[in-house]
Parts: C-alpha cells; sequence; structure tokens
C-alpha cells in the first residue's frame, strides 16, 4: 500500500496529486519518502473532469496537493473533484494543500457589488469535504479566518532569507516594501537581516482594472545600498519593474527581488529582465515553463518546507515551530 504508516500503526499518511504541478508534487514525495497515490485523472470532450484514486483510502490521512497555476479554474475543480472523491471513499481526514492559493488577491470588497473570491474558495473545500488546508504565503494572514477548520499557513521567508543572505553584503542592505500594506513583512526580514534600514515605496493603484499600479517615490533611506525588494507575487511584474525603477532613480547601488509565487503572466519575463534587478528570486510553488525562465531568475524549491509541515500535521507535531513561533 502506498504511504507511511504511524509507528503505532494506527494511522496511514497517503499524498495525491492533480495535475497542475506534478514536479513539485515529485519533489514533495520524495522528501517525505513516499509514494503518490496512484490516480487517474483526464477530461471529457466537453472540459469536465474525471478524477478516481487507483488504491483503498480508507481511514486514511490524505493530503491532496495542487498549486492553482494557468488554467486556475481548471485545477481548482480538479481540486475539488478529489476532495469530493477522498469524501466518499471514506478517508479518515482530507488536507488541502495548495502552495499557491487561487484567489487569494480577492480578499475583500473595494467597491460595491463584488465578490470575496478567496472566502468563496475557503468554502467551496469546506463543502467538498476538506477538514484542513494548507498554504504558503497567503496574499493577506486574515484569509486563514475564510476557512471554518485548521489552516497551516506556511511561510517561503526563510528559504528566501537563507538565500538572500549569501548575495549580499549584510552592512550595507535595506529591505524595501513594494507598499505600504507589506511593511510588517518587510520588518520580519529585516530583524532576520540583522536589523538592517528598512523602506516602502509609496504606490497607487488603479482599482478598476487589473493589474495596473504606479510607484511614485521611495519613502526612507537607500542611497548607495543593495536593496531587497520583496513581495509575495510576481505576476506581470509590472509592479515590480516600477519599484526597482524607483529604487534606482533614489540612488539605490544594487536590487534584489525576492517573491515567493512566480505567477509571471506576460510580459513578466521581459520587464524583470529588463527592468534593472540584479536577481529575481522565486519558489517553485507554480510551476515556471521553460518559456518563461529568464536569465536572472532564480528559483527555489519549496518541497522540503512542504514536506515538513505535512509530516507535522500527520505526527500531531507543531507546525508553528518551524517558523520560530510564528505563522
Amino acid at each position: 500500500m502506498t504511504g507511511i504508516t504511524s509507528s503505532d500503526g494506527e494511522k496511514r499518511l497517503v499524498l495525491m496529486s492533480g495535475r497542475a504541478h506534478p514536479e513539485l508534487a515529485e519533489d514533495v514525495a520524495n522528501a517525505l519518502g513516499v509514494e503518490l497515490l496512484p490516480t487517474t485523472a483526464y477530461d471529457f470532450a466537453n472540459g469536465e473532469i474525471y478524477v478516481r484514486f487507483s488504491e483503498s483510502v480508507r481511514g486514511t490521512d490524505a493530503f491532496v496537493l495542487q498549486s492553482h497555476t494557468a488554467p486556475i479554474n481548471q485545477w481548482i475543480m480538479e481540486q475539488l473533484l478529489m476532495v469530493d472523491a477522498l469524501k466518499r471513499a471514506s478517508a479518515k481526514t482530507i488536507t488541502v494543500v495548495l502552495p499557491f492559493y487561487g484567489y487569494s488577491r480577492q480578499d475583500k470588497k473595494h467597491r460595491g457589488r463584488e465578490p470575496i473570491s478567496a472566502r468563496l474558495i475557503a468554502d467551496l473545500f469546506k463543502t467538498a469535504g476538506a477538514d484542513r488546508l494548507m498554504s504558503v504565503d497567503l496574499h493577506a494572514a486574515q484569509t486563514q479566518g475564510f476557512f471554518d477548520g485548521p489552516v497551516d499557513h506556511l511561510w517561503a521567508m526563510p528559504l528566501l532569507v537563507d538565500y538572500v543572505r549569501t548575495r549580499v553584503d549584510l552592512s550595507n542592505v535595506a529591505v524595501v516594501s513594494p507598499d505600504a500594506g507589506r511593511i510588517r513583512v518587510a520588518e520580519q526580514w529585516a530583524a532576520k537581516l540583522g536589523g538592517c534600514p528598512l523602506a516602502f515605496i509609496h504606490k497607487t493603484r488603479d482599482i478598476t482594472a487589473p493589474n495596473r499600479s504606479v510607484a511614485n517615490r521611495v519613502v526612507g533611506e537607500v542611497e548607495g545600498r543593495t536593496c531587497i525588494l520583496t513581495d509575495d507575487l510576481i505576476d506581470t511584474g509590472g509592479t515590480i519593474a516600477e519599484a526597482v525603477r524607483v529604487l534606482r532613480a533614489a540612488g539605490a547601488k544594487d536590487v534584489i527581488v525576492a517573491a515567493t509565487h512566480g505567477v509571471l503572466s506576460h510580459p513578466a519575463g521581459q520587464r524583470l529582465q529588463e527592468c534593472g534587478a540584479r536577481e529575481i528570486v522565486v519558489t517553485d510553488t507554480l510551476p515556471i515553463s521553460e518559456d518563461r525562465h529568464f536569465e536572472k531568475l532564480t528559483v527555489l524549491s519549496i518541497a522540503p518546507l512542504l514536506a515538513r509541515a505535512i509530516r507535522e500535521v500527520f505526527d500531531d507535531g507543531s507546525v508553528t515551530s518551524l517558523f520560530d513561533g510564528a505563522s
């Protein structure tokens, strides 16, 4: 039987994956020391999705991994169907692992008659039969409250900080938030880098149009310093490219961009390659196809973090302990 059995023989962990990001699923399985549960999944001619597990999952602790990449609606639906199949096959617990939580940017109403889409996604998974959610760097931490059950909010920050630390002179760096809303995260970065100076970009956004914002000026001292520009995700790259331009205009010596989720929708690659940053660092919470890679891009593996968190949940351990008591 596929999976891990607990030392007392009372529990069995099984890991299964949808088709959105099979490379990440294999890496997580290898880090856990298990094989992915054999799964059949295909599309009917009209676009409907079929899924079936090839082994019994009765009484198991099931972890369903799917990262919500493009075409995002298809992969969310596939994961919902996998959860429903597990529920109907009598899995004991079902944990939905969302390295990237789809629709997470729509977590509040900016104007009347808008949906709160991040809440709807949580409700859909709960209705399908999920007992628990696990995700990495939610767009807003408050999204944890949308799901009626435990939510493990994992941080990629330790992974990113450890890498960036090897790429800079810590005596001459500044951490920069791309907007006022992420200053708290930038403060945590600054603390982990030894208490370096902090700055943020004053930005205005057009809420009536997607992927459109204007970086106006830098608030904080960046002249002559290597700036670490941090964000949770990079989509079309417009916000980050503008922020790098503003930092350079303010006298920054160098800029390294560090973000968790590399959505990298067109024309992100060209914008980021030409924006003036020395390096763009992301994790592989989302698949990045060869045609979206570019010279300055570095991709770090998130699989060891996901595997450790999954193991802590299975062993009734502490996920929070992975992040020094913060999550």
